[in-house]
């Protein structure tokens, strides 16, 4: 038996995603850019993925841009929102400091190019508020740039407020939803949001296609030169198989988005109360307001490779966080910013769930986990300490 509990990382894609996609890998292969019935059947197929992703934003087609995922989307839009604010003599940008790398190395690139970024604190929780925002946001601020949900932790930030506020300061926000699309409401008008950034594969689409929103009157610059694919935004011929299998993907998430949540939820609270009876054990993030199936934890004495090693030899696939700084020795700088100590960083476990888990899954992580936990404190010279009382416990 093996239990898929890294969905954080990447998602099964779904039979709807893979049957939407087959005809434009078989028979229609045309380039969308042609003028050829074989070309505009493609073209119309692209039409209707971007109003469909529209749809579900409560976004006009026009609105949306595709692109290769959700890295290249919040590059894109970080950039010209920076860029375009530069050009006004703006040159301040807030953020928090448990941003996605992709969003956190482009703010690195940007301060070597004169700009000032203010990472707000996220608290023991992991979230920010519209207040703290607020009081960040200066006459030279020319961008907001915080996540829908975090991607390590589940916590879900007040977005609608956060775009309220921007909105009121007259700031371009941009969320990085990629957490977030197919797994809670998005209404990017009802919560202000100027920009936002998706990814198909965290929803059941495929890998290597995502979207970005942006509002009408926010000038959106090119990264890619060549052609004028996505209204000269983004040149390249357009992946129609993937975008016309996001577009499915996102659709059947949405229209099943309550029963889902629902039940994946209830995993989810099953989880977090078993893991909890381990001693020396905390959940890392915000205990009612965080991401359906996200659950993460810290074990004090332990280290998480060994820990994620030992759980995919029982047939568990988890991770420690990001997928995207696994091969990184350094801790977690989500759990960092949450103010957990580097030693106990380390020994962090993140199962993230989704509605193809099960009741007996969950069974399965209860009962080989804490026996995981314990082999490996009977191993660490760390625990001995802290039992001995040579060192103090954390948690």
């Amino acid at each position: 038996m093996t239990v898929y509990a890294d969905n954080a990382a990447t998602t099964k894609m779904s039979r709807t995603a893979i049957d939407a996609m087959l005809p434009y890998m078989e028979s229609i292969y045309g380039n969308p850019s042609s003028l050829h019935s074989v070309g505009q059947v493609a073209a119309e197929a692209l039409c209707e993925a971007r109003r469909t992703v529209a749809e579900v934003l409560n976004a006009s087609p026009k609105e949306i841009y595709f692109t290769s995922g959700g890295s290249e989307s919040d590059n894109q839009a970080i950039r010209s929102a920076a860029l375009s604010g530069k050009k006004q003599g703006k040159t301040h940008i807030v953020s928090t400091r448990f941003e996605h790398h992709a969003v956190l190395h482009t703010l690195k690139k940007l301060e070597s190019e004169g700009f000032e970024v203010e990472l707000l604190d996220v608290g023991p929780i992991g979230t920010v508020t519209a207040e703290q925002v607020k009081r960040a946001i200066r006459p030279e601020t020319c961008l907001v740039t915080a996540m829908f949900a975090n991607n390590e932790i589940g916590s879900v930030l007040p977005i609608e407020e956060i775009g309220k506020v921007c909105r009121e300061r007259g700031v371009v926000f941009h969320t990085d939803a990629v957490q977030a699309a197919g797994h809670l409401h998005i209404d990017v008008k009802a919560m202000n949001i100027d920009m936002l950034s998706l990814s198909a594969h965290k929803f059941h689409g495929p890998k290597g296609v995502g979207a970005l929103y942006v509002r009408t009157g926010v000038k959106l610059l090119g990264l890619i030169e060549g052609g004028d694919q996505e209204r000269g935004k983004r040149a390249g011929t357009e992946n129609i198989p993937g975008i016309v299998g996001m577009a499915a993907a996102l659709k059947e998430a949405a229209d099943h988005i309550d029963e889902n949540a629902a039940k994946v939820s209830a995993l989810r609270d099953r989880l977090i109360e078993g893991l909890s009876r381990i001693p020396h054990s905390a959940l890392n993030g915000d205990p009612a307001n965080r991401l359906p199936g996200n659950v993460s934890f810290c074990f004090e004495g332990i280290e998480g490779e060994s820990l994620l090693l030992l759980l995919d030899a029982k047939g568990i696939c988890a991770s420690s966080g990001s997928a995207c700084t696994s091969g990184s020795l350094d801790p977690s700088h989500v759990l960092l910013a949450i103010g957990r100590p580097h030693e106990v960083a380390h020994g962090s476990l993140r199962l993230t769930l989704s509605a193809e888990n099960t009741d007996e899954d969950i069974d399965l992580i209860l009962r080989e986990t804490p026996a995981v936990v314990e082999r490996l404190r009977d191993m660490s010279p760390v625990w001995k300490d802290l039992v001995k009382g040579r060192r103090q416990f954390v948690l």
